[in-house]
């Protein structure tokens, strides 16, 4: 089994992808830290094979950890700014998916992952074309941030409408602020509430009939 610690500053978050992760067929779940002082000392306690980890830290930025932890990392961010993604390419992270995500894409994420440590596994010199080839499985399946016929782009515009609310939204009320249809917001809704980026719950209105509303998570 890929033992696996998560890196989370928000607990329901962490949560939630610890329940994607055990779902994925030769992973289980080590742990979770919510800090990158908790996430150090997890590491030295756990010795986990895989890290997911956030950038946002409340203690320190996740990517000053990277140098450190000396175990195969994936980011796990909803930071898209060049600088961020660089950084994490730079000091080593196996991969970068970017908040909200599905469940699909994440296991698409660790299955590459765990293809990639079965081509270097054996304790022997590699040519060229092992090498090539644990590269090539470990990104053949990422796809887009955004799930397949979405646009990553509405994708934010939904995630920011949110983050920005004082109070949750029902899919119709997004779709009135963005404009769109409300069968394409409640599309991205679920996505959000599969990711664990947004809670899902349900609005009793006058006539009794419930509705569905999205409140951020964070």
């Amino acid at each position: 089994m890929i033992r696996t610690l998560i890196v989370d500053d928000d607990f329901r978050v962490a949560g939630v992808h610890a329940g994607f992760v055990a779902q994925v067929p030769g992973f289980a779940v080590a742990g979770t830290a919510h800090t990158a002082a908790e996430a150090r000392a997890r590491v030295r306690e756990l010795a986990p094979d895989l890290v997911l980890l956030d950038v946002y830290l409340p203690d320190e930025p996740g990517l000053n950890l990277l140098p450190e932890l000396r175990t195969d990392t994936i980011i796990l961010s909803a930071a898209t700014d060049t600088h961020s993604v660089r950084a994490a390419i730079r000091a080593g992270a196996l991969n970068y998916l970017i908040k909200p995500f599905t469940t699909r894409q994440l296991a698409e994420r660790l299955a590459g992952y765990a293809r990639y440590r079965q081509q270097i596994a054996d304790d022997r010199d590699l040519g060229q074309a092992d090498i090539d080839r644990a590269f090539r499985v470990l990104h053949e399946q990422d796809r887009a941030t955004a799930p397949k016929n979405q646009s990553s782009a509405t994708a934010r515009l939904v995630a920011e409408k949110l983050r920005q609310a004082a109070r949750p939204l029902s899919a119709a009320e997004i779709a009135s602020e963005l404009g769109v249809a409300r069968a394409t917001a409640q599309r991205y809704l679920t996505a959000l509430a599969e990711a664990g980026t947004v809670e899902m719950r349900l609005r009793y209105g006058a006539t009794g009939r419930p509705e569905h509303e999205y409140g951020w998570n964070g």
